[in-house]
């Protein structure tokens, strides 16, 4: 995929998260800083200093694949100094570094193990061991975890994330599943199509999207996504969807009178930002609906309203008493929505 205009700042010691959908330009770019790949325009730098033309050995980087990428002959203690043998360190240096980093990865046990014999989760722990007795300046990650399951998935996040806060280097990761960016990363960098949307911290880009991709793409359920258009009613300004109505914030309404023209928009809130009671209580913006859909996930519920035609998705805890064909009524925490133009998709701040 081709990366556009690409302009990204990494500090030392950060683990940048690259994020998007496949084919967005994650692992592309991830070459790129490897020098696996020539970017056709641009520079890359290390330390304020260009490596456009420095062959990807000489980078002080160490890559972990998707695939593992590990010799299945070779031994876990063969796999993990490899590096150091062909650079020839002694042998009895590469046996102490490699018992080392295998003691840090809880893989000790398996050094004189065949790769072909461990199990998914050891392999991509000999895989960053591999990675991790170099000790490069810069950890590239394409999709590590993509190939276990579920369960050892979530403990091989926190392993990483420890290691990370342990030898404190720089890691850069690529992932397309949203919760594992939001859980590991203290930044986000948003691709789609080639282009860098939006590169935040995991909390501005949760709760400040720059526009309807982003906006969609982070969270599940996704936010709630209304169309309709701004009404006014001096002195206040609605959004108004089919048959809803919604009196908008004083910060929405700046935002929307600095604009030169009143238009089409896409209001948008959260799930977790949806409050659902059984009887409507006093003030005019409690939204009838009626239950749609109920899908228990165990610690919580995640419901289907329709407020007429209009759907929102919400939560309500288990013990809420809830039945498909109720009526229950619904108030919106709207200093938490958002706007986006119809047209663009840019949000409205």
């Amino acid at each position: 995929m081709a990366v556009k205009d690409l302009n990204l700042e990494i500090e030392d010691h950060d683990f940048v998260i690259l994020l998007g959908p496949s084919g967005c330009g994650k692992s592309t770019t991830l070459e790129i800083i490897a020098g696996l790949e020539q970017q056709t325009s641009g520079h890359v730098y290390f330390d304020d200093k260009p490596v456009d033309w420095v062959p990807p050995n000489k980078r002080n980087v160490a890559m972990v694949f998707q695939s593992y990428a590990l010799y299945p002959n070779m031994t876990v203690a063969e796999n993990i100094g490899f590096s150091l043998k062909l650079r020839k360190v002694p042998p009895g240096e590469i046996a102490e570094r490699v018992k080392k980093i295998a003691t840090m990865l809880g893989i000790g046990d398996l050094l004189h193990r065949k790769s072909r014999e461990l199990s998914g989760g050891q392999r991509q722990r000999v895989a960053l061991g591999r990675a991790l007795i170099r000790n490069p300046g810069v950890f590239l990650l394409d999709e590590p975890l993509s190939n276990i399951d579920a369960k050892l998935r979530a403990n091989m996040r926190l392993e990483i994330k420890k290691l990370h806060q342990e030898i404190k280097t720089t890691f850069i990761y690529v992932s397309h599943d949203q919760q594992e960016a939001m859980t590991m990363g203290n930044k986000i960098a948003v691709l789609n199509e080639g282009e860098l949307l939006q590169y935040d911290t995991p909390f501005e880009i949760y709760n400040r999207p720059v526009n309807l991709f982003v906006a969609g793409f982070i969270g599940s359920p996704s936010m709630n996504m209304i169309p309709g258009k701004i009404r006014e009613i001096y002195p206040h300004l609605f959004f108004e969807g089919e048959n809803l109505k919604i009196t908008l914030t004083e910060a929405q309404k700046e935002a929307l009178l600095k604009r030169k023209k009143t238009e089409e928009v896409i209001f948008g809130i959260r799930p977790e930002d949806i409050n659902l009671f059984r009887e409507k209580g006093p003030g005019d913006e409690f939204f009838p609906a009626v239950v749609n859909v109920i899908e228990p996930i165990g610690k919580e519920n995640i419901v289907e309203v329709l407020v007429h035609s209009t759907p929102f998705v919400l939560y309500t805890t288990p013990e809420f008493p809830l039945r498909v064909g109720d009526t229950v009524y619904l108030t919106l925490n709207k200093t938490k929505s958002h706007l986006f133009d119809k047209e663009t998709g840019i949000a409205i701040r």
